[in-house]
């Protein structure tokens, strides 16, 4: 048996399945938004998914039972992949984000958030003031409700979200030939229903981590046309990022390139850059 921790939840390995515990919470159950999830994604995906084996309740404490995935994370085998892999790597996960919006989201009882435009409402409402609190410099925070009010990020018809689309939560497999591939997503315990552009937030800022051609391929792969990729979009998906649930723009700007000036616009280019 092996133990780790998926963010604060930890995760026992035993053979091929992987037992997921949940400590007690008071507000919606994550246990059963993961595995409801994931039943409704299992083999509709064009990567494959964990299967869900048992999922319930003890003391308090949910757990889900699921089959374990073959491949590694792809945030430690990154540096293996040569460029033409990581195409494909984006090719796919691209293709992967579009099937999973085509599906309808699972009906879950106390699924959070229940309103999404009071959801957005709610984070545009208090992310400049909850940026400061995580230390981000008044000159970057005081910005945010002006670039805000001029980006003003679509609402469209709710589609069903992973929202962490990153490095940690994707599987990759070496096969013949040295070529890479998607063996594999995980972690739906942050699944929502909401604007799909709100995905790629993540998807920029812990996959392609500022990589204009992996983002390019990714987003062309879910459907984007190449007219479509320019200075708006990357505005866009900045507004997501700050409106983003576990936005924290001081961590990312210690992880991601530095842009050419001090402003939110320069951080849009750069780290949503698109070839």
């Amino acid at each position: 048996m092996t133990r780790y921790t998926a963010g604060s939840r930890p995760v026992y390995r035993i053979a091929d399945l992987v037992l997921k515990l949940f400590p007690p919470v008071t507000t919606w159950p994550p246990w059963q938004v993961e595995a409801e999830v994931l039943t409704a994604v299992q083999g509709r995906l064009p990567i494959p998914t964990p299967q869900v084996h048992g999922p319930g309740e003890h003391d308090g404490w949910g757990y889900v039972l699921m089959s374990r995935l073959p491949g590694i994370p792809l945030d430690t085998a990154w540096d293996q992949v040569p460029g033409a892999g990581q195409d494909r790597l984006a090719d796919q996960l691209g293709e992967t984000i579009g099937a999973l919006h085509q599906l309808p989201p699972p009906a879950i009882r106390d699924w959070w958030p229940a309103d999404w435009p009071a959801f957005l409402a709610r984070q545009r409402a208090q992310c400049a003031s909850e940026q400061r609190d995580l230390g981000l410099p008044a000159a970057w925070a005081d910005q945010i409700p002006g670039f805000l009010d001029a980006v003003a990020p679509p609402s469209g018809v709710p589609v069903l979200l992973h929202t962490e689309v990153m490095r940690e939560h994707l599987l990759v497999a070496e096969g013949p030939g040295g070529v890479w591939r998607l063996s594999g997503l995980i972690d739906f315990e942050p699944a929502m229903r909401g604007e799909r552009e709100y995905e790629f937030a993540a998807v920029a800022v812990f996959v392609a981590e500022g990589d204009a051609q992996f983002l390019t391929r990714t987003l062309t792969a879910y459907g984007y046309h190449h007219d479509q990729l320019g200075p708006s979009l990357r505005r866009r998906l900045l507004a997501w990022g700050i409106l983003h649930r576990y936005s924290n723009l001081r961590w990312w700007m210690r992880r991601l390139p530095k842009p050419a000036q001090p402003t939110l616009d320069a951080l849009a280019d750069c780290w949503f850059a698109t070839g």
